[in-house]
């Protein structure tokens, strides 16, 4: 029987291989990702479908313009959210188990990231066509401040409060 690690401060008393470690990980970072590609798919479906809505031909350039760069950004996002998949799929077997999870919780990061464009530039879309160009600009950049602080300075400030609260001997092992 393999000898279990020891626990540290981000395992918080677990007791478990690397390979358990691995595999737990594995499957938390799996429900993450279909919670976020659900939204991912409802967006892109969505954008998709704004070319064929008649007033789309009523749109400026500059709003053509980001529309395509938004689908784009949209298509871009939901290549790198299945990424884990493909990567899982393409190494399954070949006892990487732990290597692949880092490289799928990156790829889910960087998924993260473009999620965070392609709202961003679907939401000037949306906001120039019915508000003044430059309130649009600004209520994006106030969405854009919202989403990162939600999603990467709050997770950032609990990692540093865990990691200033967890004992001196304490260190996760890898």
């Amino acid at each position: 029987m393999p000898q279990a690690s020891r626990p540290g401060p981000l395992s918080r008393g677990r007791h478990e291989t690397p390979e358990e470690r691995a595999d737990r990980l594995w499957l938390e970072l799996l429900q993450e990702l279909r919670v976020v590609q659900t939204g991912v798919q409802i967006l892109f479906g969505f954008l998709l479908t704004v070319v064929f809505n008649p007033r789309f031909a009523e749109l400026s350039q500059a709003d053509r313009t980001i529309y395509v760069i938004t689908v784009m950004l949209g298509a871009a996002t939901t290549g790198i959210l299945v990424g884990p998949v493909a990567f899982h799929r393409l190494l399954t077997g070949r006892r990487l188990k732990p290597q692949t999870v880092e490289w799928a919780s990156r790829l889910a990061l960087a998924g993260l990231v473009m999620l965070l464009c392609t709202m961003a530039s679907a939401l000037l879309l949306i906001l120039r066509v019915v508000l003044a160009d430059s309130l649009a600009v600004w209520l994006v950049m106030a969405m854009v401040a919202w989403f990162a602080l939600c999603w990467f300075a709050l997770p950032g400030l609990a990692l540093r409060r865990g990691t200033r609260e967890a004992r001196p001997g304490d260190r996760e092992e890898r």
